[in-house]
């Protein structure tokens, strides 16, 4: 599934999630404090990780590239920004 984000410099962005376990830590509408947007990012794409890994026997490199991007995209922004999550995709 895809979860369609707008970054606090106004930039929006697709990003992916091989399990819908996103849906547990993001509610479309809302804005998270950057901090808290990467970290419940990163425990959902961690989560679907090991889903991957339980199914298929090995971990979920697409989970983990983008969890590496919106780390790095989090570290281009102006401190205390939010993070506004627009939609989930299935």
């Amino acid at each position: 599934m895809h979860f369609h984000v707008r970054w606090p410099d106004g930039r929006r962005e697709a990003c992916y999630s091989p399990s819908l376990v996103v849906k547990d830590f993001l509610t479309p509408g809302e804005s998270y404090a950057l901090d808290d947007f990467v970290e419940k990012t990163r425990t959902a794409l961690n989560i679907a990780s090991e889903r991957v890994r339980e199914k298929y026997g090995f971990a979920c490199s697409s989970a983990m590239d983008q969890l590496a991007r919106i780390e790095a995209a989090a570290k281009r922004q102006e401190p205390g920004g939010h993070v506004t999550v627009e939609s989930f995709e299935p």
